[in-house]
Formats: structure tokens, C-alpha cells, sequence
């Protein structure tokens, strides 16, 4: 089963980046072309099912997996940056991480109103990082329509800050 071999190639990093932290390392799954192209078809079939238009890549493991959703279905991709990194006119939205705060910006034309989008990244933690997402999506005037994560770390609670969101993690700790 493709998730049975996905959960096996993610490697756990102790005290990354700072002590007490697990870090969920995914380039095993990266470096592995098949398995990657396994991740990318259950992601597709999530984003078909939804009836997307637009994918919201969450910097920055996330363009990794958008950048292969989009090419195969189509639809366009838009960069989630942190602060700083965009060259033009943002909404920005300041969270929670696991173990500190941070900032998201999009785009102000980034989406527009009516567009349904489906919000990729690696990992669901604490919810913070999905949640300001959502947010910056939403502001831009489009609906989100599903959130999509390759682990979901379950003990953090973070689906819980997401209520009335379609999540999907193949992965779950």
C-alpha cells in the first residue's frame, strides 16, 4: 500500500530544529521518484475531488508537491512566502508555529473571488501555519476547498483549530 511506504520513508530527526522537537524529515520521500509520483496521485485524486482551480504552495516543502499537482491537473499554483519574500503588494497574517511565531504573505491578486483552492504543505502541526493560510485565501476573496498534508501529527491538535475545512493527510502520528 502506497501510505504504508510513504510512512516508512519519512525519517525521524531528533531535537530539530531545537531540543524536545522531532522533526518529520521527508527528502527520503523526496529522493525516491516513484514514491514521490505515489504521493503526488493521492494528492491528485484529493485535489479532483474537490473541483480545484487554484493550488496555495505553503513555503516551502509544499511547492514541492504543488508545483507536481498543478502540472499534472492543471490548475494554477500560487506561493504562500514567508514575510520579505514577495516582490509585490501582501496581505500578511501573523501566527503560532509549534515552537515560536511567524508571519505568511500572499499576494493581493493572487486569487480572486469565486476561485476554489486546495492549500498544500508537508506537515500539519499545531493547525497555526494551515490556519493563517486559510486566512490569506480567504481575504483574497476564494473559497478553500481542501487542505492538503502528507503527515498530519495528530497529538498536536492542530485539525482542531481547522474546523470547517476538508483535511487530508495520508500520514497520520
Amino acid at each position: 500500500m502506497s501510505v504504508d511506504r510513504i510512512r516508512a520513508a519519512i525519517r525521524d530527526v531528533p531535537d530539530f530544529p531545537e531540543p524536545g522537537i522531532i522533526f518529520k524529515d521527508i527528502t527520503p520521500l523526496l529522493k525516491d521518484p516513484s514514491l514521490f509520483r505515489e504521493t503526488i496521485d493521492i494528492f491528485c485524486e484529493q485535489v479532483d475531488a474537490s473541483n480545484v482551480t487554484k493550488l496555495a504552495a505553503v513555503d516551502a516543502r509544499g511547492f514541492l508537491f504543488a508545483g507536481a499537482i498543478s502540472e499534472r491537473l492543471h490548475v494554477g499554483v500560487i506561493p504562500i512566502r514567508k514575510q520579505g519574500k514577495l516582490p509585490y503588494l501582501t496581505y500578511e497574517k501573523r501566527y503560532d508555529l509549534e515552537y515560536g511565531t511567524a508571519t505568511l504573505a500572499v499576494h493581493q491578486d493572487a486569487f480572486e473571488a469565486g476561485e476554489r483552492v486546495a492549500i498544500v504543505d508537508d506537515l500539519l502541526a499545531t493547525g497555526g501555519t494551515a490556519r493563517a493560510t486559510a486566512e490569506l485565501v480567504e481575504t483574497c476573496g476564494a473559497t478553500v476547498a481542501s487542505m492538503l498534508f502528507v503527515i498530519e501529527l495528530a497529538f498536536l491538535n492542530g485539525r482542531g483549530k481547522l474546523a470547517g475545512y476538508n483535511v487530508f493527510a495520508p500520514v497520520v502520528y
